[in-house]
């Protein structure tokens, strides 16, 4: 496993939208198990492969309940909207507030090619549309609310 560079704001490749997986192999397995070790040494709570800039429809979530992987996620349900704050491996330092689906059922693939089915809600749904986001080239400041995007200082 290998920690991956983060692709940063203003990186085209965010704005880009990711390619559906065909091949389930080794490589695939390897830039999943490459995308949760940068996720977790970064203290991320997801994280989309063009984020470590690879056009691939593939994300790694874990709000605390173990990593999940998504290959080729399609949201089939959404809830209730609800106001959330964000921030982003690819937008240090900022935090705002999104609309985001307070329940959601996402339908993937893990990194064997079988099918997986989530009925997520609260913060893990918030991070599964946030991830799949990133797949469409859609960053969360591009849908914060107005007056709420604000500078973080990071804790020593």
């Amino acid at each position: 496993m290998a920690l991956r560079e983060i692709a940063l704001i203003g990186d085209d490749i965010l704005r880009l939208k990711a390619k559906e997986v065909t091949e389930f192999d080794q490589s695939l397995s390897e830039l999943i198990d490459d995308m949760a070790k940068t996720m977790y040494h970064n203290q991320g709570a997801g994280l989309a492969a063009p984020q470590v800039s690879i056009l691939k429809r593939v994300v790694v979530i874990d709000v605390g309940q173990g990593l999940v992987e998504l290959v080729n996620p399609k949201i089939t349900k959404i809830g209730n909207m609800v106001e959330c704050e964000e921030g982003c491996l690819s937008v240090p330092g900022k935090r705002g507030k999104v609309m985001r689906p307070q329940t959601l059922t996402v339908v993937a693939y893990d990194r064997h090619g079988k099918k997986v089915k989530y009925n997520a809600e609260g913060y893990f749904a918030q991070a599964i549309s946030h991830e799949i986001d990133h797949l469409d080239g859609i960053l969360y400041i591009d849908k914060v609310i107005e007056g709420t995007l604000e500078t973080i200082t990071p804790k020593e």
